[in-house]
């Protein structure tokens, strides 16, 4: 059955954010006296939307809030390392060309904020790939990864069936929203155990952007 719909997640799937992202989040939350390794950091935010990082450290240490201002300095000190550092994911802009040579629908959907969503797309190039009304926020719902209202809103806004889409998905979180969603979720194995993304009910396991025209037939 062809798909009508091709999903993607940001962060790790079109840009290689996460790897300074979770440095970046690491170091400030351990500067704030809440000790956190960059390991910890992808165990316990990947796939998740802002408020997880305050739900988190509030659960451990004992109610704890973070600073006023936290999100936009967090924000700033990313978007500092991604102006320097930040790169699309091998082979995302030849993907996104393929399919839409194809006329293959496809959209973002991320938890990460729009802001942040746009400005790692410019920084690397694929901006131009992705219409306006095809870049979707865990803002437009209210709720982040692993719930599927995300995913569901995305599908919804753009007409297809969710029981027709193909998410790609590089975290725990994101493949359980795009399972409860009811799509078939494929799970991008570049930092996440391979053994995880299946457990968490991922449709299939791909190494390389390069295998995705290969599932739409």
């Amino acid at each position: 059955m062809p798909y009508e719909l091709v999903i993607f997640d940001n962060d790790g799937v079109l840009v290689d954010s996460e790897p300074l992202s979770n440095r970046v989040l690491a170091e400030y939350l351990t500067e704030l006296g809440y000790p956190t390794t960059v390991e910890d950091s992808y165990r316990d935010f990947m796939g998740s939307a802002a408020h997880r990082i305050h739900d988190v450290i509030a659960e451990r240490y004992d109610g704890a809030k973070l600073p006023d201002g936290f999100d936009e300095l967090f924000h700033a000190r990313v978007f500092a390392a991604f102006a320097d550092e930040l790169t699309a994911v091998r082979g995302a802009e030849t993907l996104l060309k393929e399919l839409r040579q194809r006329s293959v629908p496809y959209c973002l959907a991320s938890s990460a904020h729009h802001t942040w969503i746009r400005t790692a797309l410019d920084l690397t190039g694929l901006r131009g790939h992705l219409a306006e009304e095809r870049i979707f926020s865990a803002q437009d719902v209210g709720v982040g990864k692993p719930a599927p209202d995300l995913f569901l809103h995305a599908a919804r806004t753009l007409g297809a069936d969710p029981a027709r889409c193909l998410v790609l998905e590089d975290s725990v979180n994101g493949v359980l929203a795009a399972r409860a969603a009811g799509m078939d979720v494929y799970g991008y194995t570049a930092l996440t155990d391979p053994a995880k993304l299946l457990a968490a009910g991922a449709t299939g396991l791909i190494a390389d952007l390069a295998e995705v025209p290969a599932l739409l037939g």
